[in-house]
């Protein structure tokens, strides 16, 4: 859900993207590249972003992801599923 949701500013590259999320939380996730690229890799064979390669910030090959219409509708619902999880456990929280 992170990353689709990152990669609504635009595409990027996965460096960008594991920076994105972690200057949004305010530096307090990080998303490794052990866990970004399989993650990267499932999206794409899913057709929830696609990808292509470019030249980076410094010149170097870099693959670019971007979302497709099919992320943003996964990404809808990850965001539903999410609110109705994390309003669940702060109820049960909130009992004690």
């Amino acid at each position: 859900m992170l990353i689709l949701h990152s990669l609504q500013r635009g595409a990027m590259h996965g460096y960008a993207i594991a920076q994105t999320i972690h200057v949004l939380s305010d530096e307090e996730l990080s998303v490794e590249e052990g866990s970004l690229y399989p993650a990267l890799y499932r999206l794409e064979l899913a057709g929830a972003i696609s990808a292509k390669w470019g030249l980076s910030e410094n010149n170097r090959k870099a693959k670019y992801y971007e979302i497709t219409k099919r992320g943003r509708k996964a990404l809808e619902e990850q965001q539903q599923t999410w609110k109705r999880l994390s309003s669940a456990v702060g109820r049960v929280l909130s009992c004690f």
